[in-house]
């Protein structure tokens, strides 16, 4: 079988390249094409377009880079017309991907979304559409399910969050890690993107010069070069950086400062304190706000439906806020065992579903066979 597979950022890539390597095993003989990163290029596939050149978030971001938004539409299209795939993955990345899929659907092109857009946030309008233009959609949240069935009638297969697996292989794999510090570490994971990081970065690091004994990381992102970073970090001593060592990072450190998104699920995954952090352009919030319905914009606090870490949001992200809510999670031992507590139960409800990667490919492959 021949598989179209786009991801349009670090954490589909992450997926993709798990969902590639179960594809695989399902079945010997494929063939795969991709947008996504160097973890999808890795398994073997054939990476067209890196998720670095696709990343844009924000209105505003999206407004300015409209024209190089379309371009690459117009460009996906027209290959996947020349490969011909038997079944197109969508991984999340809705902005793009749900047009994509549209597009797909009037071509006649099997279309498979992989970890849904998050409709139940906002821009739930989309869902008609959606149910027209998906062949199959496979979500990793166990809520969603229910939310597609109960809302809109759509049944949807629930296949387990990938994370669980990634995480726990992680940590079998590395029983004795190294330590990257001789100090106690405080993980800093600032995203992905450029305007996200210049952003909330260096309101991140003004906690660095409050606690002197314990050592800042910074974890960069593959997408960005080290250069991009110098200028936040160099007004600190107690401050290091490191690249592809995230994991390692996480499994060393006493609390983190995370950017929202799935950091945060990994971040909690470990069992590491956070606080979780947003700061965006102002416009780009204020559009956010009057739009997105939900209570949190953790996925943490989403899952459990229940504030269990801390947002700092807009204008609650400052250096104040920051240093009083990172004392609570070093010093405060009741605030410790109950984050324990919290941690290990969404665990539990994310472990259900088993291993989700091998379940996506299994279902791919399956929906396939059935549809012929």
């Amino acid at each position: 079988m021949k598989y179209y597979i786009i991801a349009g950022e670090a954490s589909g890539d992450l997926h993709g390249s798990n969902l590639i390597k179960e594809l695989q095993h399902f079945d010997h003989d494929c063939i795969i094409r991709c947008w996504g990163g160097d973890k999808m290029q890795a398994t073997g596939a054939t990476l067209v377009k890196h998720y670095r050149d696709l990343a844009f978030m924000g209105f505003v971001e999206v407004a300015i880079n409209l024209r190089t938004i379309l371009k690459n539409l117009s460009f996906c299209k027209n290959d996947i017309i020349s490969f011909q795939p038997d079944v197109l993955v969508l991984i999340d990345y809705p902005g793009f991907n749900l047009r994509i899929a549209e597009w797909a659907k009037q071509q006649n092109i099997k279309v498979v979304y992989y970890i849904a857009p998050q409709v139940w946030a906002w821009k739930e309008n989309r869902v008609p559409k959606m149910m027209q233009s998906i062949d199959n959609m496979l979500v990793i949240l166990p809520f969603e399910k229910d939310y597609f069935k109960n809302k809109f009638g759509w049944n949807v297969d629930y296949v387990g969050h990938p994370l669980v697996k990634v995480i726990e292989d992680f940590k079998n794999e590395n029983i004795n890690h190294s330590a990257l510090s001789d100090k106690k570490i405080i993980a800093v994971l600032p995203g992905s993107r450029k305007q996200e990081v210049a952003k909330k970065l260096p309101v991140m690091l003004q906690t660095a010069k409050h606690f002197p004994e314990y050592q800042f990381i910074v974890a960069q992102a593959p997408s960005l070069d080290e250069s991009f970073y110098q200028p936040f970090l160099s007004d600190y001593p107690n401050v290091s950086i490191v690249k592809n060592q995230t994991y390692l990072l996480l499994s060393n450190a006493v609390a983190a400062m995370v950017t929202s998104g799935t950091a945060t699920l990994e971040t909690a995954l470990f069992g590491v304190p956070e606080i979780v952090c947003y700061k965006g352009s102002n416009i780009s919030y204020q559009i956010a706000k009057r739009l997105i319905k939900v209570k949190y914009i953790s996925l943490v606090n989403l899952i459990m439906d229940k504030l269990v870490v801390k947002e700092l949001i807009q204008n609650d992200l400052t250096e104040n806020n920051l240093v009083k809510e990172l004392r609570l999670l070093l010093t405060d031992e009741a605030k410790q065992m109950q984050l324990k507590n919290d941690y290990q139960q969404l665990k539990n409800i994310l472990s259900a579903g088993g291993n989700a990667s091998a379940n996506a490919a299994k279902e791919i492959v399956d929906f396939y066979k059935k549809s012929r």
